[in-house]
């Protein structure tokens, strides 16, 4: 998912995505421990995709504050 992307979405947007792409996280490991992951660069964007939404939502929650 690119930064434009997530810019554009809402704070309660970005929370429920961020939701999903926790228990997308959580069942990709889960498959990488008992079968095995065909793409296991998939954990690495997941976990980058995460990091991304929770940067963008300390920045609106700073701005806020502000």
């Amino acid at each position: 998912m690119k930064i434009n992307k997530i810019k554009e979405m809402s704070s309660p947007d970005l929370e429920k995505e961020l939701g999903e792409l926790k228990s997308e996280l959580f069942k990709l490991r889960f498959n990488l421990a008992t079968h095995g992951l065909d793409n296991p660069m998939k954990i690495k964007e997941v976990k980058k995709d995460i990091a991304r939404i929770k940067t963008v939502l300390t920045e609106r929650k700073l701005e806020e504050n502000k």
